[in-house]
């Protein structure tokens, strides 16, 4: 299902072939986490924002709606009317972040709603069962998300407890698409690689979950307040290790710079929440970086927000317009923020991609890597 087309050091160019189209890697999954792009845009609008594939979150449907209400309607793709791959996360970063109370046993964690306080369970074939109702393209196991920093000896036990989650999630997940009703019974699984910063514990959990055979690898447990440069020590330490021949994912990154830095370690798929909640913020990013929309200096500015951007917004709004739409509270502001930064994000993995075709990722990445991240003037 994943084809490795051509390589640049560690950095790949690839596809990835589900039964709701072929993904082009790298790509970054845009984040829907209840079936929706916080900022009012559609699977209508992703469309034209060179979307490629959607994230969804377990957790959230599970809450509410509920996933036998979407599967009552069809699954998520109709659902949400989106019919391109869809990848849902196992619910088990939101169980250990967002539960107002947790206990975990070996069956599962027991929490409460962070919505209503009501007593939830999530064990590795409850997770399963979720997805598959769900009917995503791909599946998340569930896995135990532990604090950074954690205690060796803690990180070592959570390690091994998600490698025995990780084979019941596919023990179920194979039975699930057996079933003659399920939503999508092509529906892939991919495993998480965790232990924290240590690399003898991620190496170690990396070659037992590759030995499963899977049909990705995602490494989980990063970006959550560490030094960039201990996430990238960490990418470096566990890629010999991950199947050349399956897609790798690192979870919940990140910035433009994380990226670029990611996919030159040999990453293909990435997550982030960033480019939506900062442009909410009046926060966006363009091709000469970062620029603050509620700025004074755009009051009389006619310009598009990045003039070097394509997107619906730069071809129509001014940087005047959108700064008056954010200082007099209209939606529409954050509506069209959130849809340049998308933009800007598919475009900037299209670009990585052309960027390796043509044997010229190292120079992009001279070029892109620090001027993404800092102040455009």
């Amino acid at each position: 299902m994943f084809r490795l087309l051509t390589k640049e050091g560690a950095a790949r160019r690839g596809s990835f072939t589900t039964v709701h189209g072929v993904i082009q890697t790298p790509v970054f999954m845009n984040v829907g986490t209840s079936a929706a792009i916080k900022g009012a845009v559609s699977s209508l609008d992703l469309a034209d924002l060179k979307c490629q594939v959607e994230l969804c979150n377990t957790y959230h449907l599970h809450i509410r709606p509920g996933d036998d209400v979407i599967r009552k309607m069809g699954g998520l793709h109709k659902f949400m009317n989106w019919h391109g791959p869809i990848l849902t996360d196992s619910g088990g970063f939101q169980v250990f972040s967002l539960a107002k109370l947790r206990r975990i046993k070996e069956e599962g964690v027991y929490f409460q709603s962070h919505l209503d306080g009501k007593k939830l369970f999530i064990g590795p074939e409850e997770s399963m069962r979720i997805q598959s109702h769900l009917g995503s393209t791909v599946a998340m196991a569930f896995d135990e998300c532990v604090e950074n920093p954690a205690p060796k000896d803690y990180a070592k036990a959570s390690c091994e407890r998600t490698l025995r989650w990780l084979k019941r999630s596919r023990a179920e997940l194979t039975r699930l698409n057996s079933r003659e009703d399920t939503v999508n019974p092509h529906q892939l699984l991919f495993g998480i690689n965790q232990g924290c910063t240590y690399e003898d514990l991620r190496i170690e959990h990396m070659k037992q979950i590759a030995d499963l055979g899977l049909d990705g690898y995602a490494i989980g447990g990063l970006a959550v307040g560490e030094p960039t440069e201990e996430m990238y020590r960490i990418i470096e330490a566990v890629e010999p290790y991950m199947p050349a021949d399956k897609p790798r994912y690192l979870m919940g990154v990140g910035t433009p710079s994380n990226i670029i830095e990611a996919v030159a370690r040999g990453v293909d798929f990435f997550d982030c929440v960033m480019p939506s909640r900062n442009a909410r913020h009046a926060t966006v990013f363009t091709w000469s970086g970062i620029m603050h929309l509620t700025n004074s200096k755009y009051t009389l500015d006619e310009s598009p927000i990045d003039p070097e951007c394509d997107c619906p917004v730069c071809r129509n709004f001014s940087r005047s317009y959108i700064r008056h739409l954010f200082k007099s509270g209209e939606q529409l502001g954050g509506r069209l923020a959130v849809m340049h930064n998308l933009y800007f994000y598919n475009t900037l993995t299209e670009r990585i991609r052309e960027a390796l075709e043509q044997g010229s990722f190292g120079a992009f990445r001279a070029k892109y890597s620090e001027l993404l991240a800092s102040k455009a003037e």
